[in-house]
């Protein structure tokens, strides 16, 4: 028998994807489906990573809360980007991944029954670990547009209520690539504000902006440091996957609930990982403009490829979406006849937001240009179009 926490998380889709494309042993196969990216991490990270295998300072479990040069290197980090200060000691704590981290911070927030609103189409993760927390997801429609993804203002406020706890909001956002601009920002501080509610800002792919687009720390917005719970990592702007390394910076007011929390759950971080991470953070040149380069050029390759299709302009990330229902295909049929007659294999967005399961999503962030030269031959092969 399901426990009730689980009754309604469907899962993520892509796990079965990614399963489905690795059976059929073809290299042939281009690997759209799930956020793996082929570039390599920064070569200081790569070095630091392999020292600390020979370190026996990385062989532990201390200090729980996360090495101090890393916690360091996290704070600096974000104090570029917000303009804020915070104190490494009792203000940061290092979790093994990002995801790990907004979990501890959910669990830290939330009592049963609580609200989150979320962006729609989001990770389906993050709507995940909200009702893992015990808290029910409420959602803000993002709108496709000629201007990218825009945030309907509209619905944002229709779904803040008296038992919004918390804002999830991730930018640019899995899976749309939605980028939020000052405008938006505005508005989802002046509901933190009113409904005294916390921000949970998901700053995984915070520096994945395209076309120039500003980096905005909703931290460094008026009266939103006390408001503001940053869950970071290492795994996309820094291409270090599999390193499991995150963090959570916030105000000290919760982060000594959110030890706890964490003490708890995963208790600490991966030793090995984290030289690496503190590493990629200081590093001269942590490659990640170059690598938004290469990512912007096969998003724009792809928008202009599949430009007779209905294809959602991502304006940041890793991936965009096709309305696929547009085309008189429901998700699951298109992913099913690309994988099988053209060999593509890409996520269908069920689970990922109300609005979201008419999407199919494309991640450009794992295949070259050279290697997506034939995508709109294979989409034609698949879809009969």
């Amino acid at each position: 028998m399901t426990v009730s926490r689980l009754t309604e998380i469907p899962g993520i889709g892509v796990d079965k994807m990614g399963d489905a494309a690795d059976a059929k042993h073809n290299g042939n196969i281009l690997r759209l489906e799930n956020l793996d990216t082929d570039l390599k991490p920064p070569a200081e990270a790569l070095a630091a990573t392999h020292a600390a295998i020979d370190d026996d300072d990385a062989n532990s479990y201390l200090p729980f809360t996360g090495q101090v040069a890393l916690r360091e290197a996290v704070v600096a980090r974000i104090e570029r980007s917000a303009r804020v200060r915070y104190d490494p000691q009792t203000e940061c704590i290092v979790s093994a991944g990002g995801l790990a981290g907004i979990l501890n911070v959910l669990l830290s927030i939330l009592e049963a029954g609580d609200e989150v609103v979320l962006t729609d189409p989001t990770y389906a993760g993050l709507i995940n670990r909200v009702r893992l927390a015990g808290g029910v997801p409420k959602f803000a429609r993002l709108m496709p547009s000629a201007d990218g993804w825009r945030l309907d203002l509209d619905s944002l406020a229709a779904a803040v209520g008296p038992r919004t706890r918390a804002l999830l909001v991730m930018s640019p956002s899995m899976p749309s690539g939605f980028v939020a601009n000052a405008g938006e920002w505005e508005a989802i501080a002046a509901h933190c504000r009113r409904a005294d509610a916390w921000l949970v800002y998901d700053a995984a792919m915070e520096r994945i902006v395209f076309d120039g687009s500003p980096v905005i720390h909703p931290a460094s917005l008026p009266e939103m440091r006390e408001r503001t719970i940053t869950v970071g990592s290492v795994s996309k702007e820094f291409r270090m996957i599999g390193w499991r390394v995150g963090w959570i910076v916030g105000p000290a007011s919760i982060m000594n609930d959110v030890r706890l929390t964490s003490l708890s759950n995963v208790v600490c971080q991966v030793g090995i990982g984290m030289p690496g991470a503190t590493a990629a953070l200081t590093s001269s040149d942590d490659g990640v403009a170059h690598a938004v380069n290469v990512w912007q050029a096969r998003r724009d390759f792809l928008l202009t490829a599949l430009g007779d299709l209905p294809v959602m302009r991502p304006d940041g990330g890793w991936s965009l979406l096709i309305d696929t229902e547009r085309l008189g295909l429901a998700p699951e049929e298109a992913s099913r006849l690309l994988l099988t007659k053209a060999d593509v294999a890409a996520t269908p967005m069920k689970g990922w937001g109300p609005q979201a399961g008419r999407y199919l999503r494309f991640v450009f962030a794992n295949e070259s240009v050279e290697r997506l030269a034939d995508i709109r031959a294979r989409v034609r092969t698949a879809w009969s179009m």
